[in-house]
């Protein structure tokens, strides 16, 4: 019996703590989705006028997204590389 594959949308960054770039074309519609959002937001509610309506509203789109994040990523883990860089002098 072969167990199904989970879709996941967002996999787990490969160095740090987190999700990493979305690598299917769901995960690229949610955040495509969340950016006109808050820019919609921010045409509605201007934030050097209406401060708290607008901070309410992106705390809540941003909730919303992490949500998704949590339902539809891999859980999350800590993973840490060393970085290598190029060595301009010898």
């Amino acid at each position: 019996m072969t167990t199904p594959k989970k879709n996941t949308w967002f996999p787990p960054k490969k160095n740090g703590w987190g999700w990493g770039k979305p690598h299917t074309w769901q995960g690229w519609a949610v955040l495509a989705v969340y950016f006109l959002a808050v820019v919609m937001i921010c045409f509605i509610y201007d934030p050097k006028i209406e401060l708290m309506s607008w901070a309410i509203w992106v705390g809540s789109m941003t909730l919303v997204l992490l949500v998704v994040y949590v339902v539809k990523g891999d859980s999350p883990s800590w993973k840490w590389k060393a970085i290598k860089k190029k060595r301009r002098f010898k």
